[in-house]
């Protein structure tokens, strides 16, 4: 089973990248801002540069990406810090989240942030594998390094993505061998920080304070979550079919980026539900395969960093889709429309592919004899 964890990884993408365009094409008919199927044909756009990204990144040394993360990290936390230039960043609904690109348009650069933060993870304990356990090493120096593109993401009121980014990272220093007496005093105080910039932040403090109490605020900042869970009970068990879904018709806002799970709970029932759940645990199972048989430290904690980084923003997302945290915008990944979200998310199983590719052992190629001749000693 775990000889063949990047067949199982593809073929669980390849179902969620085919079930998202089926959804995209059924919810964005009916969203604003282009004709009835132009967000199809971006995402379409976008998965055929992704696939580009991904057969690139497969075929990618691990020698020249651990060479060189110290100079992607610095690139992006320039990109991030574009973000908040005028006339380069771009504010949408409060947040700063993307950059104007001439030819391309609009670029989200927390989305790069993700793998820059996994490969400098990566890099950083390959160097220093034999301190991963000591607290300078292991802990305060890496966690300052994907801390400052974490921090500049938290600043763009990207909470949604510096949080399951910080989850990620947590995760991957853990698995590389950092201290659980480290982790989680850290984590609390994160968390305890979150707290305070959500509280003294009015629009974040108002989609807590609706997500405590939805059906008293399922007209004003708790209508997303409150029709969703109205279409996942809609659905019930079959589903209305396929295009049949009512909370579409402007009810639930962004059916076709950050809530498109309940959209597939009403038109296609439960089965599709929880089977986008399985594929979600085949990427792990997947992940986690490749990360056993990788045979460098470098490539065994990228490729945990970034099943990681796929995994937990896709249990995020569901969790925020069906109330049980509240609204933080992540997209989920390879279903909801965003070019630079599934880009980026099939570069990152190219990367895992490859790593998979490069562990495993080469079959001896076996000498036929032409001549057997044995040899006696005769007494």
């Amino acid at each position: 089973m775990v000889r063949y964890s990047s067949i199982v990884l593809c073929f669980a993408v390849a179902l969620l990248v085919a079930l998202g365009m089926v959804m995209l094409s059924s919810t964005s008919v009916w969203a604003e801002g282009g004709g009835p199927y132009t967000f199809v044909k971006s995402q379409a756009i976008s998965i055929a540069i992704g696939l580009v990204m991904a057969i690139a990144a497969a075929r990618l040394p691990d020698g020249v990406v651990r060479k060189y993360w110290p100079w992607a990290l610095a690139f992006v936390c320039v990109l991030l810090a574009l973000c908040f230039v005028p006339g380069i960043g771009k504010d949408i609904n409060g947040s700063r989240r993307w950059v104007r690109v001439p030819v391309f348009g609009s670029f989200q650069p927390s989305e790069f942030a993700r793998v820059v933060c996994v490969i400098t993870l990566a890099g950083w304990f390959a160097r220093w594998q034999t301190e991963t356990r000591t607290f300078w090493r292991g802990f305060i120096i890496p966690g300052m390094l994907v801390g400052l593109p974490i921090g500049l993401t938290a600043i763009e009121t990207n909470m949604g993505a510096a949080l399951s980014m910080s989850l990620a990272c947590a995760l991957t220093l853990f698995c590389a061998g950092t201290r659980l007496r480290l982790l989680l005093p850290t984590m609390a105080m994160g968390l305890l920080a979150a707290y305070f910039f959500a509280r003294h932040n009015e629009n974040r403090w108002t989609r807590i304070e609706a997500w405590r109490d939805l059906e008293h605020h399922q007209k004003d900042k708790g209508q997303q979550q409150w029709r969703a869970l109205i279409a996942l009970g809609n659905g019930g068990p079959t589903g209305v079919g396929l295009g049949n879904g009512a909370e579409k018709f402007g009810n639930l806002p962004y059916a076709h980026t950050d809530f498109i799970f309940p959209e597939i709970g009403e038109e296609l029932g439960l089965p599709f539900t929880l089977g986008t759940v399985l594929c979600y645990v085949l990427i792990g199972v997947g992940g986690i395969g490749i990360a056993s048989q990788a045979n460098t430290p470098f490539a065994r904690v990228t490729a945990i960093g970034l099943t990681c980084m796929i995994v937990v923003p896709a249990m995020q997302n569901i969790a925020v889709t069906t109330a049980c945290l509240p609204n933080d915008g992540l997209p989920l990944p390879f279903v909801s429309y965003g070019g630079s979200s599934i880009m980026f998310a099939l570069m990152s199983v190219g990367l895992l592919v490859g790593i998979q590719r490069r562990s495993l052992p080469e079959c001896d190629i076996e000498t036929v004899l032409v001549r057997d001749r044995r040899f006696a000693i005769r007494l």
